[in-house]
């Protein structure tokens, strides 16, 4: 297992994260990427709704960044464990940046400009994947591990509340292709970070056979594993179950008439609770008590969400969904047993893997919902969903506690602060 530096003990909680000096600059270059990636959606939706005039094809610059995300997580993931993760993460900043600088370019045409969109799609799990295996490098695999995933993954939740807004805003401003020029600068300056401010560390996996079958073996390896495919799972499911509200909230704006400021209320309520619950939980329960929360919270996280069948008013509402998103705290300790249950040399392939398939199930997860819309009223559907989530994520709670109960069984089970198996 890998060893962390040693963690500042007089810091709590985040604080202890932000001590150690790689994490710092892996954290900028995050939110630098991030602000390129959601700059350059808005900015390539525009441009290809002026060029068209088509809502579809507009439409499609969003679908595209989910589909990529299965192709490229699965025969690119092997680039995560096969070559230095410093070189990998350079890299796919650089080419992401090669595409946005094409897609900036005037005479590129709209299928090039879709294929480009694809093209950061695909990279885009092979980067993230590689980052938080990473992080394992920089944090160890305990508690620093899970606070440092967390912090990443509530500057991803809060962009959907700041980013959408900036990039509407900088679009006033400047042209479409103008605002594109700015993710190739953001790009850029996230790759300098990477390569001048973390170190240089060998690759994990061997380099013997094609990249595309070491991926696939990889693949086959965390699937054919009952523990890792629980634990996989457990990250998959309820994130496909929650998006249903958020798909389906322009939707119920209209079916109960609060206009576009409701749409905005509706969409943001749920990642404000998620980034509360997150917080809280990182800041103020021990690494025992959230691995005991996660059960529970999968369990009964969606349960807020049957008050869409009562139609109780926009207030209820996004209480119903501030709540829901507060039990995605259950993410820190499952983060914990994921990285403890897989082995350091397929730790790369294997958090790819999860991050394509967690971005592949929520775009099944939003066309579902948006099909089921189709036929029954949306407050129908999100309380559907509620129901149906709760049943699988029971059905999954007692399959990780039973895997969890046989790696137990054979000394491989993840321990918590008491030294007791977490399960």
């Amino acid at each position: 297992m890998t060893e962390a530096p040693p963690p500042p003990l007089s810091l709590p909680g985040y604080a202890a994260v932000f001590a150690v000096r790689e994490f710092r600059t892996v954290f900028a270059a995050h939110a630098l990427s991030l602000l390129g990636v959601v700059v350059g959606e808005i900015a390539l939706t525009v441009l290809v709704y002026d060029l068209t005039g088509s809502p579809l094809l507009s439409a499609l610059v969003f679908a595209l960044g989910f589909l990529p995300y299965l192709l490229g997580g699965t025969l690119l993931s092997g680039v995560a464990d096969r070559f230095p993760a410093r070189r990998v993460l350079v890299v796919c900043d650089l080419v992401c940046a090669g595409c946005a600088l094409l897609m900036a370019l005037p005479a590129t045409p709209v299928a090039a400009l879709l294929a480009l969109r694809c093209v950061i799609a695909a990279v885009a799990p092979v980067f993230t994947g590689t980052r938080t295996a990473t992080l394992a490098d920089l944090l160890g695999t305990g508690d620093l591990f899970v606070l440092g995933r967390s912090l990443l993954r509530m500057v991803s939740q809060s962009s959907v509340l700041v980013g959408f807004g900036m990039g509407g805003v900088l679009l006033t401003v400047v042209p479409p292709r103008g605002a594109l020029t700015i993710t190739v600068c953001t790009f850029l300056l996230s790759a300098l970070l990477l390569r001048l401010g973390t170190r240089r560390r060998p690759a994990r996996g061997g380099s013997s056979g094609g990249l595309v079958s070491y991926s696939l073996s990889g693949v086959r390896e965390i699937f054919g594993h009952r523990r890792l495919r629980a634990l996989l799972l457990l990250l998959w499911l309820p994130p496909m179950f929650v998006v249903a509200p958020e798909a389906l909230a322009a939707a119920y704006a209209d079916e109960i008439g609060v206009g576009t400021a409701g749409v905005g209320l509706l969409m943001c309520a749920m990642p404000v609770g998620t980034i509360a619950g997150e917080l809280y939980a990182g800041s103020a329960l021990s690494p025992g008590t959230r691995s005991r929360l996660v059960l529970p919270l999968l369990t009964l996280g969606l349960l807020p969400l049957l008050v869409y069948a009562l139609g109780p008013g926009l207030p209820w509402i996004l209480t119903a969904l501030v709540v829901t998103g507060l039990s995605g705290a259950y993410t820190l300790g499952a983060d914990r047993w994921f990285v403890d249950a897989v082995p350091e040399e397929l730790r790369g392939r294997a958090m790819t893997v999860q991050t394509a398939g967690l971005m592949t199930i929520q775009g099944v997860g939003m066309a579902l919902a948006g099909a089921a819309a189709e036929f029954w009223p949306v407050g129908t559907v999100v309380a559907g969903v509620a129901v149906v989530g709760t049943v699988c994520c029971a059905l999954l709670a007692w399959e990780v506690r039973r895997t969890g109960s046989r790696a137990a069984a054979a000394g491989r089970g993840p321990k918590d602060e008491t030294g007791l198996t977490a399960i």
